[in-house]
């Protein structure tokens, strides 16, 4: 007897230093944060920021697939970034991988559309501390007498 592979995805979101991993499995519409539900996300402000993917491309999307997303680094607002990021691009692939391509370039618009950090990693850092002054760019105040 032989076994059927698991059709899965692993995609990753990015935000900052915060580094989101999402494993998109055939399921039944679990989605998981570091083990908890997705309803349960803290801080409660952000929960909206997570929930966008699901509001925009319609619950029954996501009928048919598990998400478990493990993320790593960064603060809370770039963790709900990158999860986000993670969630998108894990639907959008395995969509593509396992559906049809029709129905990824449909869900890849519909999220563009909205806002493109969904799909692609905003690539701005912080520019490190320099001598002479405060942080990056700022001198100390300079005196005459």
């Amino acid at each position: 007897m032989e076994a059927k592979p698991i059709e899965s995805v692993q995609v990753f979101g990015r935000k900052k230093t915060a580094v989101a991993v999402a494993h998109c499995k055939a399921g039944r519409g679990l989605i998981k944060v570091n083990g908890q539900p997705i309803e349960l996300i803290q801080p409660e402000i952000l929960r909206y920021k997570v929930f966008e993917p699901m509001l925009i491309l319609g619950r029954d999307k996501f009928a048919n697939v598990d998400i478990r997303v493990r993320v790593r680094g960064g603060g809370y607002s770039s963790q709900m970034y990158a999860i986000r990021q993670a969630i998108s691009k894990s639907l959008v692939a395995y969509y593509q991988k396992y559906v049809d391509e029709a129905t990824k370039n449909q869900l890849k618009k519909a999220l563009l559309e909205y806002d493109r950090s969904l799909l692609v990693a905003d690539p701005r850092r912080m520019e490190p501390k320099k001598f002479g002054g405060v942080g990056a760019r700022s001198r100390y105040q300079k005196s005459y007498r």
